[in-house]
């Protein structure tokens, strides 16, 4: 290994080092907060908070390490084109990707390395942990008791509204149901405003204190016409203790594995043979659906005929029944019909499940190999962009790789949502993110290899919005001393243009000064008619006197179009945004955000429309006339009429600006 590459190596991995530090520790401590409901007040010991936490810290390494690649690269790169580093090492005839290359090889056993890890470490820690939470609740349970759910603790199944107090043994809102002796269903529920869980160390129960309650327990009676008169007692109390006995739950093991089915907790080759059986079972089951509901049409139960002579079928088959018959018929098909429907209900609502399982053993699959291509890629966005940004420490290097990694992420977590609920492919939605950012990578490295700097104007989109917010007394002076051209700083060519100036006369090179923007002309045809002018003893004073150096109304008129146009062009936006976002509420999960997205586009359509308004109004006072249809009608005649407005708008100011005689 040369020189250069153990110091780009060195320099790189001490940047990495200190980075993963950093940003695992603010995993570690966002876990912690994640999970502290859980943690605290519950009475568990420094072990169990350690194992608790160990087997969770796997997870986050598929978030820590893209990123501390991405950030390390970006620093390090970043150093060393700010410290003109890299321009030495051009200037030696050492280019970016030969620089790059022991780091390169570095990230590609990396990416192997995190495959592997994701491959064997993530599913076993993953199993550890689901089971030993699970393991916990049972141990305490306190835990056990989550709000607005059921919980199963010991003889009773609780659900709770809130859970408060110090140590989350006050609750309110309870709803208790004892679990059957018998096994033939809950006969006795007790529900209560308030409750306290009180336990003591040495004990094997657990007391719950209930306030202002009220129990109901089914009363099954010897006849079943009797219990229609009283189908169950109910006992109220001001307070109800309930002991629940723990000594079952006392031996349960934290390191008892029950729970072995979850995807995440699967490797490669145990996730191929399982979605193999699923598949299998998916194809069977599906099939054995169709035969059933085709069974039940009736259709095979109908054998043709063998004689070959043919009875002509009546138009109507109920004729031969008299209306007796006929209703039955009716009430048989439709009875028939009801229960076909009801069973594909059913069934369509079975096989989404079964799908979104398979659909996520699939994404399982391909996490695997997206967290070490992200490796990769991180690498090739994060060091060519630190050399394009010649920017290194901790300043703008996490600027830009947090809002890398946001896009990154927020696009992979919404492409395997997508992709487990059957929106797109699952190999679609688990490489979405990479698809997304892989062009990125390769632009910048493009640019970066050939020293090219990224210079990305955004002024087109901000401009409207400038012009739009922008006040009057903002806007360019159009006092003619403060546009004296000082004609000696610029040279001029006497072409053939030139000589054709030269041919007019003092009254046509004076308006094709004061009028080079409406007649279409370069400013530099204007320059040379004054350079003319000043040889004829004509200055650029003497023309601020004669009102003739610009034509300051007509420049009025064109700014203030321009800024009409804006203006108009972003209200048109907000004009459809606002039907687009009322559509796409109908039926959305998400219809309050989309609603109150669409009031904003709203009060930004009324405002756009009053600053047209403003505008026209303007161009009234330049031109001395009024052009086009006011937009504050459409708040009379409503909105759908807008669009009508502001293309006629459109065309007849264009028609004002041709015609004017300004």
């Amino acid at each position: 290994m040369k020189i250069l590459d153990r110091y780009l190596l060195k320099t790189f991995l001490v940047t990495f080092a200190s980075v993963f530090v950093i940003l695992f520790f603010i995993f570690i401590l966002q876990a912690v907060w994640l999970f502290i409901a859980e943690l605290t007040g519950k009475d568990l010991d420094f072990v169990m908070i350690l194992k608790f936490l160990l087997f969770y810290i796997p997870s986050i390494i598929p978030m820590v390490l893209p990123l501390t690649i991405l950030l390390a690269s970006i620093m390090t790169f970043g150093d060393l084109s700010e410290h003109y580093e890299f321009a030495a090492m051009k200037s030696s005839g050492v280019s970016l990707m030969r620089a790059m290359r022991s780091l390169i090889y570095f990230i590609f056993l990396l990416s192997i390395a995190a495959f592997i890890f994701a491959n064997n470490i993530i599913p076993y820690s993953q199993y550890k942990f689901i089971n030993f939470k699970a393991n916990i609740a049972q141990v305490k349970p306190a835990m056990a008791i989550a709000e607005g759910q059921f919980s199963d603790v010991g003889t009773y199944i609780i659900k709770v509204e809130k859970k408060y107090g110090p140590n989350g043994n006050k609750l309110s809102g309870i709803t208790i149901h004892k679990k059957p002796i018998n096994g033939f269903g809950s006969t006795t529920l007790i529900k209560a405003k308030s409750a306290e869980l009180i336990s003591s160390p040495d004990s094997k129960v657990i007391q719950l204190v209930l306030h202002d309650g009220a129990q109901f327990e089914d009363i099954i009676p010897k006849k079943y016409t009797e219990s229609q008169k009283m189908p169950f007692a109910k006992t109220t109390f001001k307070k109800y203790n309930l002991n629940m006995d723990l000594s079952k739950l006392d031996k349960v093991d934290t390191n008892n594995d029950k729970v072995t089915n979850t995807s995440n907790m699967l490797k490669l080759s145990e996730l191929t043979y399982t979605l193999d059986s699923l598949n299998k079972d998916y194809k069977k089951e599906m099939n054995s659906f169709s035969e059933n509901i085709h069974v039940r049409t009736g259709i095979m139960n109908i054998r043709p005929e063998k004689d070959s002579s043919t009875t002509a079928i009546p138009k109507d088959l109920l004729s031969g029944f008299d209306n007796t018959k006929k209703l039955k018929f009716i009430d048989v098909a439709k009875s028939n019909v009801g229960t076909t429907k009801f069973t594909i209900a059913g069934s369509k609502d079975d096989f989404e499940m079964k799908q979104k399982n398979i659909n996520s053993h699939w994404l399982s699959v391909y996490d695997k190999f997206v967290i070490a291509f992200a490796c990769i890629l991180m690498f090739f966005i994060g060091a060519p962009l630190g050399a394009i940004i010649r920017k290194g420490g901790l300043g703008l290097p996490i600027v830009f790789a947090i809002l890398i990694f946001i896009t990154f992420h927020f696009v992979n977590t919404f492409g395997k949502k997508l992709g487990q609920e059957n929106g797109i492919t699952p190999f679609l939605g688990a490489w979405m993110s990479t698809i997304i950012l892989s062009p990125l990578a390769i632009l910048l490295t493009y640019r970066a290899k050939n020293d090219l700097q990224m210079t990305i104007s955004f002024d087109w989109l901000t401009e409207p919005f400038i012009k739009m917010f922008q006040r009057n007394k903002n806007r360019p002076s159009f006092v003619p001393e403060d546009r004296v051209i000082n004609l000696d700083t610029i040279n001029t060519i006497q072409d053939e243009e030139w000589r054709d100036l030269q041919k007019m006369s003092d009254a046509a090179l004076i308006e094709t000064v004061y009028d080079y923007k409406k007649f279409g002309y370069a400013p530099m045809r204007r320059v040379k008619a004054l350079k003319i002018l000043e040889t004829r003893n004509i200055t650029q004073a003497d023309l601020i006197q004669q009102e003739k150096l610009f034509n300051t109304k007509y420049e009025q008129l064109i700014e203030a179009s321009e800024v009409y146009n804006a203006n108009s062009g972003m209200t048109l936006i907000a004009y459809f945004l606002v039907f687009i976002m009322l559509f796409v509420a109908k039926n959305n999960p998400s219809k309050i955000v989309l609603v109150v997205l669409a009031a904003a586009m709203l009060i930004g359509f009324y405002i756009g429309i009053f600053k047209t308004g403003k505008r026209l109004e303007e161009i009234k006072d330049i031109t001395g006339k009024r052009v086009g249809i006011y937009p504050w009608l459409a708040t009379i005649l409503g909105i759908p009429f807008y669009i009508i407005f502001h293309f006629y708008n459109r065309r007849a100011l264009r028609e004002a600006i041709s015609e004017s005689s300004l």
